[in-house]
């Protein structure tokens, strides 16, 4: 079925269709939905090169992809990148992913966003020293942040976890539970989602009276092995910690790892929190010892994220909407009271 027929067969002029297609404001909600409803169940696609000369849209999405030597590859980036795919895919949308040093983020964001290939970029892995919000501003062209700057010079779009609040609730039911020695295993504190990590847990120590001992809290990738050595180390000396928070259910794998190797018990001797971005693979409540978490799905968030560019795109959003999950704290048997 070709554009001319599909409108005939909705009783529409060609003009509205494409338009309702396009995603132009002009066209009010309700023939808009009864024409993608249509185009979904004839399967009508349109011609991409016709829709591109039209619009002057090259219908698709952009994102960088961190690479090099001292990138690890893992199913964070891979679970946000297949909601963002999947969305894109629902919008008829095609989603380019262009490889990145991120050492030179900025030349790579300027050759993504000028070469014709994208109308709108989604920016991630924000640092602590991030000010990209000019630069991406003078693309011109529409862009989404998953993630929050630290100084923003004015308000832009966004969607972020609320990484402090989940830490600080954390810390918290482990401060109820009479734990006082308390270790943080983080993810990479050049990142801001660790950074509000850790400054969840401290907020929650100090409420507490408490501070964050330097002795029990490490800055390390998001891996299996790093978080087994940081956990062997804590659990290595005479004082040590009677709970642990940590950032990733990868990382989880390795302490529960060091923790049994050591002949302690997980949820009576040590305590354990792990933050759940929902892998698939990973699933706390299967752990020997189910795992008590913080959750929000990654895979979820890249849908949204997808879905606010895309209407940023079209014309359906124009507010700079700065949105804010908060996530859930799910308790399980790997936390307890603390011994003695």
């Amino acid at each position: 079925m070709n554009l001319k027929q599909l409108s005939a067969w909705l009783g529409l002029s060609p003009t509205t269709v494409s338009r309702a297609l396009n995603g132009y404001p002009e066209v009010n909600a309700a023939t808009r939905e009864r024409v993608l409803k249509a185009a979904r169940e004839t399967g009508y696609r349109p011609n991409r090169t016709a829709q591109r000369l039209a619009t002057g849209k090259a219908g698709s999405i952009g994102l960088l992809m961190p690479i090099g030597d001292q990138v690890i590859s893992d199913l964070h980036f891979g679970e946000f990148l297949s909601g963002l795919g999947e969305k894109a895919q629902a919008e008829d949308f095609h989603l380019v992913v262009m490889p990145s040093d991120p050492a030179d983020e900025v030349s790579a964001l300027r050759s993504l966003a000028t070469s014709g290939y994208v109308d709108g970029l989604c920016l991630a892995y924000i640092r602590e020293q991030d000010s990209k919000i000019d630069l991406m501003e003078s693309f011109g062209l529409p862009f989404i942040v998953h993630g929050r700057f630290f100084d923003p010079p004015h308000p832009y779009p966004s969607l972020d976890v609320d990484n402090e609040a989940a830490f600080y609730d954390a810390t918290h039911l482990l401060l109820q539970l009479g734990h006082r020695r308390i270790a943080l295993i983080n993810g990479d504190e050049k990142f801001g989602f660790a950074i509000r990590r850790r400054d969840g847990v401290i907020k929650a120590l100090a409420e507490a009276g408490l501070s964050l001992d330097e002795r029990f809290h490490v800055s390390v990738q998001m891996t299996e092995a790093d978080g087994q050595r940081a956990a062997e180390r804590f659990l290595s000396g005479d004082d040590t910690p009677t709970a642990m928070l940590c950032s990733s259910m990868v990382q989880a794998l390795g302490i529960v790892r060091a923790v049994s190797q050591s002949g302690r018990q997980l949820g009576k001797d040590v305590s354990l929190i792990s933050y759940d971005d929902v892998l698939p693979l990973l699933r706390p409540e299967l752990f020997s010892v189910p795992l008590t978490t913080t959750r929000s799905s990654l895979r979820t968030a890249g849908k949204r994220v997808a879905e606010r560019l895309i209407h940023r795109v079209n014309g359906l959003e124009k507010d700079d909407v700065q949105e804010l999950w908060r996530p859930e704290l799910v308790v399980r048997a790997s936390t307890g009271r603390a011994p003695g």
